[in-house]
Order: structure tokens, then C-alpha cells, then sequence
């Protein structure tokens, strides 16, 4: 008893034990509960902030501590839309990006100020305050899009675009009407924001990238680069607020300068995606429900007709401005859903005007009571506006995602070919993450997929590669892999060679895709070595021999050499292919160097491809000349170099000198070399595995032969 005494159990509860262990069982138990009512769980948190709240049950106060974590959710939400956005797509739709953000602008603003000023009958400052609280939103649903896989729809794309937008654009507002009311505004004021806006914008996005850029290539432990990404974060939002603008505009755009330096499909965006939605992003929602005072309602009507108001103004005004967007675009239904869905919800840049708003005091009565610009009315109004708004926005979103990722699922299986099996050979320790990396980017997505880690025991009792060292290169490969939620097989073997074994790892689990690591002391007279010669020889599909020289994140562009009659190799679409998803998930440019005819086909390749991708084609015709490539690469760039086996369609006698090249020329770049898959002998079914027009443009050429023939005949006739 006297241990149970010394515990301070008063409400509301002080001890950071007892607040601590409370939050994370809230955490824990409210999605499991409120996903078997089919309510999501984005909800169910902040009912459970009202029910713990100063307003409920008064178990917590909204306290420094729960401020501090709901904040840093509220930014690392902005942060990680950012990080997910498919950059190319982004800059294709930017201009659907501005035409939403000036639609969900305008719409609230002009009819929340026309609505505040003649029918709550506020004066004109407060109701312009009011109409830009109502053109603000924040993604609160955003988590709910993440967990479908539907981050990168070109709905989602152009919804986070018009956030910034509009939430700039309100926050102007904001700025503009605090300064009118307390007489600081001039022509300094703009002078002051523009400036800090302008070095703002040139420290993100052109110091942040060159530190990124830096930090990443000598540091590879994953904890530091995950401390590092989040310094950054929280860097780049209190440079914006030095700047005159909000966080969360800061934490948005260094996201935006960052993206390309996290893949999608990495350990530190795994990382990145679980502690934020495992402590950060629910503390936010738990914060955002404490705020709500129910009892609001039962204090007259006052609060209750601007409540009324509001809510269906905010409704109204977000819905009208998506049906405009989905109408100016032809978007279809669902996505015009989705759109409303994530731009109805108020929070963060809402929250942050009211309390500027009723926090500036104009006057005051006899009695001493402060007159503020925008009222107690407002602010309750606004607590209920936040709660509704966030509700609905939860609801339309894990309806229309539901949808949507149902029918992406339908039209992938549709559309899905033979499946993918891609067999990553480890040789040395150094190169385990890199290999792992790049074969885990060969696999297109979910489903059948399956990756192979291999390692080969050869019988030589002299051969360092024993099986206790092979067991600790796959491990290390299994533990890499799954810092990305990413499953790898792994295959431990022994046989009479490391060539036999691979062959036959390749055949025997149907291999489609092999990737090598170059060996450590390549030289141009002995560059393959005695493994990948043989695998060559004897393997018939796609090879990648990669020579890793900084990490894949770091890389600027893939410079891609083909040679003349790459196009008519049964593999010629399947390299494509993977090398467009590679710099999709990537977010590279892929700049490729080919004859006229060859860049002509990889042209009508991209035309089918789906996702935006920056393709650039030079033409290259001479082989011979081949060092001139060295003038195009930067240390920056990864160069891929489309090679055949000898005797091939595509085959010439300049590829035997790749080693020469590579290896005098190119050693300080990443590089890799591709073989593309070739047809078995007799396995004219496989055929399928080619692109239909090459195949057609194939028949065309023998028809025009065959007429070229008949006109010489007639000729000789």
C-alpha cells in the first residue's frame, strides 16, 4: 500500500509513466476496435482523444509533451506525402496541381468571407479570416491512401500539389490580415517575406540535395541516415518559419528536395513509414481529439450557428472546388472522391489561423472583457469544424481508396505476364546491400514475385567462400531485405564450381532475372572472371553484371548505351522495361544513346508504359567511337551498358572491347552490363516474352524484302 501511495493516480494523470502507457494502449487497441465497427482507425483515434481529453473523461491534459508529438506528426505527415510523390508525375501535373489549389482557394474564401460578413454578420477582417481559415486543409487522410498503394495516383499527385498551394496562399491571407489589424503592414513586410521566401527556397532546394547528396554516399549507417533525413525535416520547417511562412510548408518542400535520394522501396523509407505511423502521425490524431469541446453545443446558439455555418460552407466549398477540378481534367468519379476526400479535412493551418485570429484582442468593454477579432463562437465553431471535417474526410477516403486499389489490383492481374524470379548471386560482403538493393528494384510490385539470394560453395577446401561465410553473406542479405518489408529466399549451395552452381540455382528455380556482382579484381584481360563467362554461355535470360560504386540514391541519371539492332532481341521490351521502373522508382532520367532505328522503337516501347518517366534519346552511331559516351558521363551517373552474346542478332565486334573500356575508362562510375534474354532452342513459344510490334515491324521488314524481290524479278522480265 505504501508503493501505491507514493503513485500519483490524481486526474488528470502527471505521471509520464502511466501518460505514456495510456497513449501507446490507445494507439494499440483503437485501430482493432474501431476497423471491426468499419470505422477507420484515423477516427477512432480521435474519439479517443475526446474521451481521454480536458473536455472528456480529463485523463491527459493537452500538455507540452502532447503538443510536441502531435506537431512533429503534423510534419512528418507533409514530409512523408512528399517523400511518395512520383517526382516526374508531379512535374507533369503541375499544372493541374495549381488549377486544384486555386479551385480549393478561391471557392471556400469567396464564399466563406461573403457568408461570415452578411450572415454571422462579422466584420470584414474577421470574415476574410474566416474564408481563409476554409480554403486551408491538411491530409489528414493521407496514411489511408499510403496503406492502399495508391500514394502515386495522379489524383493523389495533384491533391498534395493544390495542399501547398492553397495553404500558402491562406497563410498570405493570414499574414496580411494580423498585419492590417495591428498597423505593421507596408511595403517593408512584403519586401521581408519575399527575401526570406527567395533564400528559403534556394537553401532547400539547392543546399539541402548537395548535403543529402554527400551524407548518403559516406554514411550507410541506417540509424544515422534515418537521425539525418529527420534533422533535415525539422531544419527546412524552422527555416520557413523564419521565412514568414508556416512548418509545414517547410517540412512539405523538404520532402520534395529530398525524394529522390529515399527510394520507395528502401530500409530508411521502411523505417521512416513505421515510426511515423507507430508513434508520430497517431499522437497528432490523439492531440487533434483533445482539442474537442462536445460541449460547445449546450452553450447557446451562438456557437452552434457558426458552427452550422462553417461546416457546411467547408463541405460545400471543397466539394465544388474538386467536382470543378475533375471537370476541367475528365478525371472520373472516384477520383473527383478522392480529391474532395483529402482536401475536406481542417487541422493544422486551420487551427493555426483561429487562435492567431482570437488571440489578436482589438478593444475592450467597460467591464474589461477583451473584444478579439474573431470571436469565442469561432473558436468552438472551429473545434466542431475540425472534428466533422475530419470525420468525413476519413470516411470518403478509405471508400474511394477501397475502390481504387481494387481496381488496380483487377486490372495488374489482367494484365500481369509470367512471373518474375529474380536470383541475386553474393560473392562479398561489401557489395551485399548494393546487389540486394537493385534486385529487390527489378521485382515490379506485389504478388507471385520471388526473390533469390545465392550463394555457392565451391568443393576447393583452399576457397575462402566456406559455408559458415556463405550462411553470413545471407543473412546479412535476408536482414537488408527486410528493413524494406521486402521477403528474400535464401540458397546456401555446394557444387564443383561457383558457375555450375549458379546454373543450375538458375534453372532449377526458373530463373528470369540473374544478377551478378563484377568480381573484385576485374581486368580488362580477365574482366568476367571464371564465374560469369560460363553463366553466360549457359544461361539464356536476362543477366546483370553490376559494378556498384556509391549508393543507387546518389545517382543523378542512367546514361544507357545500345547497340544497332537491339530491337529485334526477343528480350528487347523486357530490359526496357525494367530499366523504365528502375528510373521510375529511382526517379532518374534514363538518357539513352541508339541508332535512329533503335530509338525509334524504344519511343513507341514508352508510349505503353505506365507512370511518367524522363526519357531522353540521343543518337549514337559508331561503336568504334565509343569512348565519346565518357564526355556525356558525370561521376554522379549511372552508366548501363545493353550488350549480346556473341552471335546474336545484336552483336558486334566493338562489345568484345567492353572490357577494355570499362575497365580504363569507366572504373570510377557505377555501371552495369545487361544481356538480354534470349530464346532456347526450338522454344519458339517463348516468343510471347517480345513486344507485339516488334514482332509485326519484324513482319513488315520481310514483307518489304519480299517486295523488293518481285520488283527485281519484273526487272529481269
Amino acid at each position: 500500500m505504501l508503493i501505491l501511495s507514493a503513485v500519483d493516480l490524481s486526474l488528470p494523470l502527471q505521471n509520464p509513466v502511466i501518460i505514456f502507457s495510456l497513449v501507446l494502449f490507445i494507439i494499440l487497441f483503437a485501430p482493432i476496435l474501431f476497423d471491426k465497427i468499419k470505422i477507420p482507425h484515423i477516427i477512432g483515434l480521435i474519439l479517443s482523444g475526446i474521451v481521454i481529453g480536458p473536455y472528456g473523461l480529463n485523463l491527459l491534459l493537452r500538455d507540452s509533451s502532447i503538443v510536441l508529438f502531435g506537431t512533429v506528426g503534423l510534419l512528418y505527415i507533409m514530409f512523408t506525402a512528399a517523400l511518395e510523390i512520383d517526382m516526374e508525375e508531379f512535374k507533369k501535373n503541375k499544372t493541374k496541381s495549381l488549377v486544384f489549389g486555386l479551385f480549393t482557394f478561391i471557392i471556400p474564401i469567396v464564399l466563406g468571407t461573403l457568408s461570415a460578413f452578411y450572415i454571422l454578420e462579422f466584420s470584414l477582417p474577421a470574415s476574410v479570416l474566416i474564408g481563409s481559415m476554409l480554403s486551408t486543409h491538411t491530409l489528414l487522410a493521407y496514411p489511408i491512401v499510403s496503406k492502399y498503394g495508391i500514394a502515386r495516383n495522379r489524383a493523389v499527385t495533384l491533391t498534395v500539389g493544390g495542399t501547398i498551394i492553397a495553404d500558402v496562399l491562406a497563410l498570405l491571407v493570414l499574414a496580411a490580415v494580423t498585419g492590417m489589424t495591428k498597423g505593421d503592414i507596408g511595403p517593408s513586410f512584403w519586401i521581408k517575406l519575399a527575401i526570406g521566401c527567395l533564400l528559403f527556397g534556394v537553401v532547400v532546394f539547392i543546399v539541402f540535395p548537395l548535403i543529402a547528396r554527400w551524407f548518403f554516399k559516406n554514411y550507410e549507417n541506417q540509424v544515422s541516415q534515418y537521425i539525418f533525413v529527420l534533422a533535415m525535416v525539422f531544419l527546412g520547417s524552422f527555416l520557413a518559419e523564419l521565412a514568414g511562412l508556416e512548418p509545414i510548408i517547410g517540412a512539405f518542400l523538404s520532402g520534395l528536395a529530398l525524394n529522390r535520394f529515399i527510394p520507395h522501396v528502401s530500409p530508411l523509407m521502411n523505417r521512416i513509414d513505421f515510426i511515423g505511423n507507430a508513434i508520430f502521425i497517431p499522437f497528432f490524431l490523439i492531440g487533434v481529439g483533445m482539442l474537442v469541446d462536445i460541449s460547445v453545443l449546450f452553450k447557446g446558439l451562438g456557437a452552434i450557428k457558426v458552427a452550422a455555418v462553417m461546416v457546411s460552407l467547408a463541405v460545400l466549398t471543397k466539394f465544388l472546388a474538386a467536382y470543378m477540378t475533375q471537370k476541367s481534367f475528365k478525371l472520373s468519379s472516384l477520383d473527383r472522391n478522392l480529391i474532395f476526400g483529402l482536401s475536406n479535412a481542417r487541422v493544422g493551418a486551420t487551427l493555426a489561423i483561429v487562435l492567431v485570429g482570437y488571440n489578436i484582442i482589438l478593444t475592450e468593454t467597460e467591464a474589461g472583457d477583451p473584444i478579439r477579432l474573431l470571436s469565442e463562437d469561432v473558436l468552438n465553431g472551429t473545434i466542431l469544424l475540425i472534428l466533422i471535417s475530419c470525420t468525413i474526410s476519413s470516411l470518403v477516403v478509405e471508400k474511394s481508396a477501397q475502390k481504387l486499389a481494387l481496381n488496380n489490383e483487377n486490372l495488374s492481374d489482367k494484365n500481369k505476364g509470367v512471373t518474375n524470379r529474380i536470383l541475386i548471386s553474393l560473392a562479398y560482403q561489401d557489395t551485399v546491400n548494393d546487389l540486394v538493393d537493385f534486385g529487390l528494384m527489378l521485382k515490379p510490385g506485389k504478388g507471385a514475385d520471388e526473390v533469390y539470394a545465392l550463394h555457392v560453395n565451391g568443393d576447393d577446401k583452399s576457397d575462402p567462400n566456406s559455408h559458415n561465410f556463405g550462411k553470413k553473406l545471407l543473412d546479412k542479405a535476408i536482414v537488408h531485405a527486410a528493413a524494406t518489408a521486402s521477403q528474400l529466399i535464401p540458397l546456401n549451395r555446394h557444387d564443383v564450381n561457383i558457375s555450375h552452381g549458379i546454373i543450375y540455382s538458375a534453372k532449377e528455380y526458373r530463373i528470369t532475372d540473374l544478377v551478378i556482382g563484377l568480381h573484385r579484381n576485374a581486368e580488362e584481360n580477365d574482366f568476367f572472371g571464371p564465374t560469369a563467362e560460363p553463366v553466360l554461355r549457359r544461361i539464356t535470360e536476362t543477366i546483370y553484371i553490376y559494378q556498384p560504386t556509391q549508393p543507387f540514391n546518389t545517382l543523378k541519371k542512367m546514361l544507357v548505351a545500345v547497340p544497332p539492332k537491339a530491337e529485334f532481341e526477343p528480350g528487347f521490351l523486357y530490359w526496357f522495361n525494367k530499366l523504365y521502373r528502375i528510373s521510375q522508382e529511382a526517379g532518374i532520367p534514363l538518357h539513352f544513346h541508339a541508332t535512329s532505328e533503335t530509338t525509334s522503337e524504344l519511343k513507341r516501347a514508352s508510349e505503353v508504359m505506365q507512370g511518367a518517366v524522363n526519357l531522353v534519346f540521343n543518337e549514337f552511331n559508331k561503336w568504334e567511337d565509343f569512348l565519346i559516351l565518357s564526355r556525356e558521363l558525370k561521376p554522379d551517373d549511372l552508366f548501363v551498358i545493353v550488350s549480346s552474346r556473341q552471335g546474336k542478332v545484336s552483336y558486334n565486334e566493338q562489345l568484345s572491347k567492353l572490357p577494355y573500356y570499362l575497365s580504363n575508362y569507366f572504373k570510377e562510375n557505377s555501371y552495369i552490363i545487361i544481356y538480354p534474354r534470349q530464346l532456347e532452342q526450338g522454344d519458339l513459344s517463348d516468343l510471347q516474352h517480345s513486344n507485339s510490334f516488334l514482332v509485326q515491324a519484324f513482319t513488315d521488314k520481310i514483307q518489304a524484302v519480299g517486295q523488293i524481290g518481285n520488283v527485281f524479278k519484273k526487272t529481269e522480265k
